[in-house]
């Protein structure tokens, strides 16, 4: 039975009306800081901390909640006698559910320039603590980490009539130890480096611990057997429906995952994945729009592939998906008519996932482990450098810098054309870059798409100037490619012979 809950969460989204039910159910609440005044603003009932320890926050908030008041009223074993004799004696009331969500120190170290003073104040000491002693006495107390979690929890407390039961409060401390684990790993990874500078590179494996392993059916093929090794794979993904996935299927989760990542903030988006390699991508004012001009890239190659967007899928949308057989759907959420629809399909997957950027992947080979930061790299117009006579139009920009996130995306070597937000053609996986185009080319011709006027991207430099020549000859009007090769001044010069635009942006975005 809960009859008081502590709450010191930084992510204040739907805690006012969580708060609400709770206060409403007649427990007691306890609050620090700037949550303390919001649930005050909204007339809740509620205590602060500071009136339960009798001390004030000190240190710019440093400590406010590390006191006997609290932590012996979430850490008492309310089945020893010592010690509900002890706190009777001290005065201090239990505390049966905490709610709490910790400073974005993951978040403030993936911006830019960020020192260690700016670091080091977001690294959460109470909030942690504060989890830590509520799972470990989940027996006792629950535990809330996200805000996700805030309508089961509240369905469940309803449903039970505030009795929440011991194996879920004992997955509630589950999943709060892997939330204090990942957040431990992002501050052992910065202050451990993982330093690239030079040669000198440090590697600070995480504990095995911190994993959890599934068994797959197979690997790649039948005769190979698989395992998923899991860090926090379920913090990001969440299946909806379907059978369980497949060792290439997370492969491609993985894969559109990455290329999703770059469109987080831009219009509504789709891509189509297959083998690894976007085979259309659009973006435009509606998810139903965005999908359909994806799709209609390459009508063949989406047959039993990944269907990825940026937005929650309508029913209108999951209509036109319902159409084409895919293995797998993936978005951040699905309208209620839309999930229903779309679970109709036994074997189709459905998976809800968020945002995040990762810094750092492995990859095992031969006798060893490789490990490099991830292709987080992204491209902004006053980055581009201009190299030929002629200048790119402001849609043309737009249209090589959509081209050159999916062209990262698309194994080496890659080429792809793009005109109005969506991709006429993609080319990659090849031996060598005039391949690429050659396809790229074919692919448009064989389903109808006009590469006059459209913008076309290339992942690496040209060798020669062959791909270039090959490029415009299919009509493109504006490239974008890193340049950096040593016939630079011949390609620049093909473009300018034949009146197209070209950028280089110094980067590249090798796939292998």
């Amino acid at each position: 039975m809960i009859k008081r809950a502590l709450i010191s969460v930084y992510r204040k989204d739907g805690i006012t009306e969580f708060a609400k039910i709770l206060s409403g159910s007649g427990i007691e609440i306890i609050s620090t800081g700037g949550t303390y005044n919001l649930l005050k603003e909204n007339n809740i009932n509620v205590r602060s901390a500071e009136e339960i320890t009798g001390f004030p926050e000190i240190l710019n908030g440093r400590v406010k909640t590390l006191h006997p008041n609290i932590f012996a009223g979430i850490l008492s074993d309310r089945d020893n006698p010592d010690h509900i004799r002890e706190i009777a004696e001290k005065g201090i009331k239990e505390i049966d559910l905490v709610i709490v969500n910790l400073y974005p120190f993951e978040e403030t170290i993936a911006k830019e320039n960020i020192t260690d003073t700016e670091a080091i104040e977001q690294i959460d000491i109470g909030g942690v603590s504060l989890i830590r002693a509520a799972a470990k006495n989940f027996r006792h107390v629950n535990v809330l980490t996200d805000v996700d979690q805030y309508d089961e929890y509240i369905e469940l407390f309803k449903i039970t009539g505030n009795n929440i039961p011991n194996e879920y409060s004992r997955k509630l401390a589950g999943k709060a130890f892997s939330a204090t684990s990942r957040y431990d790993k992002n501050i052992s990874d910065y202050f451990t480096g993982h330093d690239f500078v030079n040669s000198g590179i440090q590697i600070d494996f995480p504990e095995t611990g911190n994993y959890k392993t599934e068994p797959l059916r197979y690997g790649e093929n039948p005769h190979q057997k698989a395992v998923l090794i899991k860090e926090d794979f379920e913090n990001k993904f969440e299946v909806l429906h379907g059978k369980e996935l497949s060792y290439n299927n997370i492969l491609d989760l993985d894969a559109a995952y990455n290329l999703i990542c770059e469109f987080e903030k831009s219009d509504p988006f789709c891509a189509i994945i297959k083998h690894g390699n976007p085979c259309g991508a659009a973006t435009a004012s509606d998810l139903n729009t965005a999908y359909n001009l994806a799709y209609s890239t390459d009508t063949l190659s989406p047959f039993g592939g990944i269907i990825i967007t940026n937005r929650k899928i309508d029913f209108k949308t999951s209509l036109d998906i319902d159409k084409l057989f895919s293995e797998i759907v993936i978005a951040p959420e699905f309208d209620e008519e839309a999930l229903t629809l779309l679970k109709k399909k036994k074997n189709r997957r459905l998976i809800r996932f968020i945002f995040s950027k990762e810094k750092y992947e492995y990859r095992k080979v031969t006798g060893g482990v490789l490990y490099q930061e991830k292709n987080n790299y992204e491209t902004l117009t006053e980055e581009l450098k201009v190299v030929t006579k002629k200048n790119p139009s402001e849609e043309e920009i737009k249209d090589l810098l959509f081209a050159f996130k999916i062209a990262k995306h698309t194994k080496s070597n890659a080429v792809v054309f793009v005109k109005c937000g969506r991709t006429l053609a993609i080319g990659g996986g090849q031996p060598s870059r005039i391949d690429s185009t050659k396809i790229a080319i074919m692919k448009a011709q064989n389903f109808g798409h006009d590469l006059k006027g459209s913008s076309a991207a290339s992942d690496a430099f040209f060798p020669f100037a062959d791909g270039l020549t090959e490029i415009a000859k299919a009509g493109a009007g504006s490239v974008i490619q890193p340049g950096g090769s040593v016939r630079d001044d011949e390609v620049i010069k093909s473009a300018d012979e034949n009146n197209i635009s070209m950028i280089f942006t110094g980067i590249r975005h090798f796939k292998h």
